[in-house]
């Protein structure tokens, strides 16, 4: 005898929801017990990959997207109105928006508090964007929602005469949007539709206006991955009213003004400011004449991000990009303390500098953790004695005093520059107990040469002898299984 299907219905219903909904649908052949169970299934999860595999292309054939429709249409209609929990859809085969649409209709009209679309349209489909069905702006009962497109999607609900239409979801706590391209209003009439929001993230974002505030009391967790405004152009201001707000995800062209930051709760915080070459040459010489651009002026008011870290220096863990660092050599000078900073991570690229560093190090006086992603850096007279790359009498200032007890470097490949960079951090740093070092995982570094290899393990092994702190030289999962694959071994 069967022992699953001996299993209580309610159990046996539960493994269905573990299912694709096209593998729950065959087990209707198994018996009659099984018959229509998976009809009661409260969880569907539609992928029309299903639909797609083994045979590429098929997708771009009008039989197989009319089998999928088919197939969505035939599960929906068979369950009648039964409650639906939870609905996701992966639609990549170019349907039609109409039928999409139809059936988001139909799962919320059914209660769905938990809603993700995957979902690509053809241009010819959607030459004005994507349009969501009237019914998601006005449901009671959607909790969860995250929409993936590669297509632009019009979240705005609004009349012919461009005036807002009533949108409002009264208990969605996440919403995320992840598509070419947002268009979402003004950010101060877009979040009061969602009362008690929790968690939001957008990603490929507009600003609408160049003078924009994103202000709500519930909002815990904020990612948003802007591309400035309209024509790739820095907004004049960006506002953060958001009181309760703990993580926050910022990626965005820079603003020329940050004049509210009240974020008083956070704990995390990652910076991402976006800039240009031109932006960078302009940053490092904000006076220089001979520069040729227009944004002499835009650039000198880069200086006022210092006003968005004295809004974020309540942070427990703060990891900051090599464009953020370069932008923040502009008002190091004025960065606040960061009085409840115990873990600081930077990104390092060899064409962004670290002019930064030591001041922000500085004013991080309760630090235990620095994670460095990529120790190599644009060398500049202003990095300072954060790094041995210049001579300089005060080498060391900022790291002797800096009680850093744990650092991680990432992405190494076995330099030089970068054996000289960790020599100095073992000297300078008093504190410092443990050094995780993690090979670069993308070929090649030196560490390609055996012999290379060889040489920067005696030298570990030398750096362990002469100091009090345990310094490593560690693989990934991933790169032990690459090198493995091949007959390597660190």
């Amino acid at each position: 005898m069967d022992r699953v299907s001996n299993l209580p219905e309610e159990v046996r219903c539960h493994i269905l929801s573990f299912l694709p909904t096209k593998h729950a649908a065959l087990t209707s052949v198994l018996s009659k017990s099984w018959l229509n169970l998976w009809k009661f299934e409260t969880n569907l999860d539609i992928d029309d990959s299903d639909f797609l595999h083994p045979e590429e292309g098929k997708g771009e054939r009008d039989e197989i997207r009319q089998s999928f429709v088919d197939f969505v249409d035939r599960v929906l209609a068979l369950q009648g109105d039964s409650p639906i929990k939870k609905f996701s859809l992966k639609s990549i085969t170019c349907v039609h928006p109409d039928h999409v649409n139809r059936w988001i209709s139909t799962v919320l009209q059914r209660g769905v508090s938990d809603l993700t679309l995957f979902i690509d349209f053809s241009y010819e489909d959607i030459e004005e964007g994507y349009y969501l069905p009237e019914e998601m702006f006005v449901s009671r009962t959607l909790v969860e929602l995250k929409i993936r497109s590669e297509r632009y999607v019009d979240w705005w609900r609004r009349d012919r005469g461009g005036r807002d239409r009533g949108t409002v979801l009264p208990i969605l706590k996440t919403l995320d949007i992840d598509s070419e391209f947002i268009h979402c209003g003004e950010m101060e009439r877009f979040l009061p539709f969602f009362p008690v929001l929790e968690k939001l993230r957008m990603a490929n974002m507009e600003w609408t206006e160049s003078d924009e505030t994103v202000s709500s009391a519930s909002l815990k967790k904020l990612s948003i991955h802007g591309t400035g405004c309209e024509g790739f152009r820095n907004p004049k201001s960006i506002s953060f009213d958001t009181p309760s707000l703990l993580s926050f995800n910022y990626s965005d062209l820079v603003a020329e003004d940050y004049p509210l930051v009240n974020m008083k709760a956070l704990f995390e915080a990652r910076i991402n400011f976006i800039v240009t070459e031109n932006q960078i040459k302009r940053v490092r010489a904000p006076n220089d004449d001979s520069l040729e651009d227009d944004e002499g002026d835009i650039i000198l008011r880069f200086g006022n991000v210092v006003k968005l870290m004295n809004g974020i220096q309540s942070v427990q863990k703060l990891y900051l990009t090599a464009d953020t660092l370069e932008v923040l050599s502009l008002c190091c000078e004025s960065v606040p303390l960061f009085n409840n900073l115990k873990t600081l991570g930077i990104t390092s690229e060899e064409g962004r500098g670290w002019q930064a560093m030591p001041v922000l190090l500085r004013k991080c006086p309760y630090i235990e953790f620095l994670l460095v992603e990529g120790l190599l850096h644009y060398v500049t007279d202003k990095c300072g004695d954060a790094c041995d790359c210049i001579f300089r009498e005060d080498k060391g200032r900022s790291l002797t005093s800096c009680p850093v007890k744990k650092l991680e470097i990432r992405g190494f490949r076995g330099t030089i520059k970068e054996m000289t960079m960790i020599k100095h951090f073992l000297v300078y740093f008093p504190c410092l107990k443990e050094i995780n070092i993690y090979v670069e995982e993308n070929d090649p570094t030196e560490l390609r040469f055996p012999e290379v290899s060889k040489v920067i393990n005696q030298i570990m092994e030398e750096y362990n002898k002469f100091s009090s702190c345990n310094v490593q030289l560690l693989v990934t999962d991933y790169l032990f299984e690459k090198w493995t694959a091949k007959g390597r071994v660190l």
